[in-house]
């Protein structure tokens, strides 16, 4: 199927387009909000050509359709159920319905970490475009290659995280219900390097001080300005006085205050990342690596994205990233494994073709939801194979070869190229990709010995042919 006739085969499956409130995606899931979970016809949506998993959150749907395609089925799902609906908007008619089921069905942690997720996500193929470019240009330096080009490679991948308060700020605002370009002024304080001549309690500031995080708090706090103008300022003055509080209020707070305590936060989960893998080294790395699965299995790993862009902007790359990207190897390891052992189960053998690129390339989810969750047991001996290839990264850390990641977006493969350590590249390519070997064998290893108990169609947990996803489908122990 294309783009098109798979939306056009989603939308009846979802109930119509008087059922469906608003469509989303992140790299891999499309995000559908119903009206009426009853409509949705979960056996028949599962059952797709097309579609690796399907999760029920509420009102929510989360399809899984694999990188690339979702971006392009999205905007067509969009584009049909708008068409069918014209009077109303796919947002406005959602608004309702997502603050009812957040306050609903969401707690207010959880809530928070989806919040931040809505936040960081969008900015992310900026910092992997950003981050490869930085990756070529740091490798042309040290081979000393085209030296005329370098400072220009330079200013394009630094330019967008010298100025990754704004949009962290803008899209802040617009996330918990502010004027977008409101809560970007605010934050843009941070950056301005003017700030150097102010003092705090004499100190002298520095441009970027508290970073991202810095960012996030004077955007909530001009969200809360902002809100409570609205409230109080006659319609007459609105224009002018509230956009005027809402920068002006938070702006000093921020300067006097937030960029500060934000600037040590920073210093601090910097400090405590180096001192977790210097001291902990292959214990720390065995439970990161071991534990990052379910964290992507429940959507909670986007939460980890301002720690991984604060490390960045505080050391110049995250050591955490190529930790948690040997989950992925153990996942791809797993299901090499079943592969290999459900010989003849050709619907299995079928999904795991289509999505091992994907999960080469550090995209998980369509492994996770279409073959290692589904069967169980194989889900588990991944994670085995994550903590292994973890011990190992952290074990070379503890020895002194530490390997870290100028950005964040997909990792396996896809990670080679924004790889940096403190002994060149080249070391810290070695060991990532030993990290991976590891991954990949001991999750092999551990998956054909216990992940299954024997060939044959009858383990198959997909009966017609088809690759279900969590909730809908009925779990299998091995």
């Amino acid at each position: 199927m294309n783009h098109q006739d798979t939306a056009a085969a989603l939308l009846p499956l979802l109930g119509g387009a008087g059922n469906v409130r608003t469509v989303g995606h992140c790299m891999t899931r499309l995000r559908v909000e119903v009206a009426d979970r009853s409509a949705v016809r979960g056996a028949e949506l599962r059952a797709l050509p097309g579609v690796l998993g399907v999760v029920e959150d509420g009102e929510s749907w989360q399809i899984v359709l694999g990188p690339g395609t979702v971006a392009r089925v999205a905007p067509e799902l969009e584009r049909l159920a708008t068409a069918e609906s014209p009077a109303e908007s796919l947002a406005e008619r959602g608004a309702t319905l997502r603050e009812r089921q957040r306050a609903r069905n969401a707690t207010p942690g959880k809530l928070f970490l989806r919040r931040l997720a809505q936040i960081f996500v969008p900015l992310i193929p900026a910092l992997v475009g950003c981050g490869v470019i930085a990756g070529a240009t740091g490798l042309l330096a040290n081979l000393h290659w085209l030296p005329a080009l370098v400072p220009a490679l330079s200013a394009i991948a630094s330019g967008f995280m010298s100025l990754i308060a704004v949009f962290v700020g803008y899209r802040t605002a617009k996330e918990f219900g502010g004027t977008p370009v409101l809560g970007g002024a605010v934050a843009a304080v941070i950056v301005y390097p003017g700030v150097a001549h102010v003092a705090v309690l004499g100190r002298q500031l520095a441009p970027g001080q508290g970073g991202v995080l810095g960012a996030l708090g004077a955007a909530l706090l001009g969200t809360v300005v902002e809100k409570a103008c609205r409230r109080v300022v006659p319609e007459a003055l609105d224009v002018l006085v509230t956009p005027s509080l809402t920068v002006l209020l938070p702006g000093l707070v921020t300067l006097y205050g937030l960029m500060f305590v934000a600037g040590e936060v920073s210093a601090a989960i910097g400090r405590c990342a180096e001192w977790l893998l210097a001291n902990g080294g292959a214990v720390a790395g065995f439970a990161l690596g071991g534990l990052f699965l379910p964290l992507v299995m429940l959507g909670l790993h986007q939460a980890l994205i301002p720690i991984h862009t604060t490390l960045i902007a505080e050391r110049g790359s995250t050591v955490l990233l190529p930790l948690l990207a040997m989950a992925g190897a153990g996942q791809v390891g797993a299901a090499l494994a079943v592969y290999v052992r459900l010989a003849r189960d050709v619907s299995v053998r079928r999904v795991i073709r289509s999505a091992l690129p994907a999960a080469l390339l550090g995209i998980g989810e369509p492994l996770i939801y279409g073959v290692s969750l589904p069967l169980g047991r194989p889900f588990a001996t991944a994670c085995v194979g994550g903590a292994f290839g973890g011990a190992f990264v952290g074990l070379c850390h503890q020895l002194g070869y530490s390997v870290g990641a100028t950005a964040i977006g997909p990792s396996g493969w896809a990670l080679f190229p924004l790889l940096a350590g403190n002994h060149g590249l080249g070391r810290a390519v070695v060991v990532y990709g030993l990290g991976l070997l590891v991954g990949y064998g001991v999750g092999f290893g551990v998956t054909y010995l216990f992940g299954v108990r024997g060939p044959g169609p009858a383990l198959s947990p997909f009966p017609g042919g088809s690759a279900p996803g969590p909730p809908l489908l009925k779990r299998r122990s091995g």
